[in-house]
């Protein structure tokens, strides 16, 4: 469960952070999966930062990348979508996201 906090943290702070209007938060359990879902109405797909110890901030991301199964971030006709999806057992141990 904490983990599913600090993405949905990370994800609607972002949105509120970068987009200009409203964004849209889902939460879905499927096949052994939590799925957090962000819609926001910035057109800009996210990028991952190069790891950098020395920098402040700006980490966001490369976190969620960590910790989640899968990442994935997709255009729509107004804004974009960030998928993110996480194993509702602790015993599954997530592999770092390639983000697409």
């Amino acid at each position: 469960m904490d983990l599913c906090q600090l993405v949905v943290g990370e994800l609607v702070t972002n949105a509120g952070k970068y987009a200009p209007g409203p964004a849209l938060m889902d939460l879905r359990v499927e096949d052994g999966m939590i799925e957090i879902a962000v819609w926001d109405s910035d057109p800009v797909l996210p990028e991952a930062k190069a790891a950098d110890a020395g920098r402040i901030g700006q980490h966001g991301l490369e976190i969620v990348k960590a910790v989640t199964h899968s990442l994935d971030a997709h255009p729509t006709p107004v804004g974009k979508r960030i998928t993110a999806r996480l194993p509702l057992t602790d015993d599954s141990i997530p592999r770092a996201a390639a983000i697409s």
